[in-house]
């Protein structure tokens, strides 16, 4: 059957075309969507060639991986179902993750519509719901693992390196749980998206540095510091900070510069978490989260492009001519 999809053709080269998908069989759910929500780191290193697989960072002589189609997360209404599919009715609303593809380099994709997508990548939206708060639950899912992931009381202090999507989420997340958090990024507006209820907090690292603002505001409080951003030195620099027995929380891509030593965690005995990809368990509890309103995934949203237009909406988030976070593409 044929679909049209967001295609990266090669490095930052990005097309809107017709592909291929395999025709649904009976334990598919064929999809017609209406938003998808891009990720930009993970899609953006795809697009430059950073990434040859998933959380795989490109290296000299690796294959690159075009042409893909680009994407892991959108929402959509089910226009067929499998004949072995018992528990979905054509109508219903849905976030879907992957759908099947042909004659790409991966044989699934994101950005496609409509989307054959196996049954246990689909997810019932709350009656009610506004699909697009649920358009970026995998994103939002990656912000949850790393926010449940280290053991904490009500009452602990977190740092959270990053103001963007998973950032935001993996602060969101520790807040729900009781924990004082401290989110350190580089943009106000974003920052402003966090910093607007009691023991929660934003230094912009600009203008600030976070080390004095902890010592100042902190002192010895630490327990928990989740780097989103991927970078080594930032998980490296927190560690004189930290409390013993506190956490380290690896929620960002390194690419090849993975290398972290572990010596001088142990001189702490800090316990170091490395998250990545999503599981079915931790989808369920995301989409619980937004619909009670600790997840908030709306006020991301910054900008929506027309699908067919997707190019622009990547010269835009690679460009960053004005400020820009969560970007829809509207089908």
């Amino acid at each position: 059957m044929q679909s049209k999809a967001v295609v990266f053709t090669g490095p930052n080269r990005v097309s809107f075309q017709a592909v291929t998908c395999p025709d649904p069989g009976p334990t598919d759910v064929l999809v017609r969507i209406t938003h998808s929500w891009i990720s930009n780191g993970t899609e953006g290193s795809y697009l430059r060639g950073e990434r040859s697989d998933g959380d795989t960072p490109y290296r000299t002589g690796d294959p690159l991986p075009f042409p893909v189609i680009a994407g892991y997360q959108k929402v959509g209404v089910v226009e067929r179902v499998g004949g072995e599919v018992d528990d979905m009715q054509v109508g219903e609303t849905v976030f879907a993750t992957i759908g099947r593809v042909e004659g790409m380099h991966h044989d699934y994709g994101g950005h496609v519509s409509p989307s054959v997508c196996p049954r246990e990548q689909i997810w019932k939206l709350p009656p009610g719901a506004d699909p697009l708060a649920y358009a970026g639950m995998v994103l939002a899912q990656v912000g949850y693992n790393g926010g449940m992931r280290p053991r904490v009381e009500a009452g602990d202090l977190a740092l959270v390196f990053g103001d963007g999507m998973v950032g935001l989420w993996t602060a969101q997340t520790l807040s729900a749980r009781g924990v004082e958090v401290v989110l350190a990024g580089r943009h106000d507006e974003r920052l402003g998206l966090f910093a607007n209820r009691p023991f929660r907090h934003a230094v912009n690292v600009r203008t600030s540095d976070w080390k004095e603002y902890l010592n100042s505001h902190f002192a010895d409080r630490l327990q928990v510091a989740v780097d989103t951003v991927g970078r080594i030195d930032l998980l490296e620099s927190v560690q004189p900070f930290m409390r013993r027995f506190g956490h380290l929380v690896s929620a960002g891509f390194y690419g090849a510069a993975d290398r972290l030593a572990l010596q001088p965690p142990r001189y702490g005995e800090l316990t170091i978490h490395l998250v990545s990809g999503w599981r079915r368990d931790r989808m369920d509890e995301t989409l619980r989260m937004i619909a009670g309103g600790y997840l908030q995934t709306l006020p991301l949203i910054t900008h929506h492009f027309p699908v067919a237009h997707a190019a622009d909406a990547w010269k835009l988030i690679e460009s960053k001519t004005e400020p820009v976070l969560g970007v829809i593409l509207d089908w």
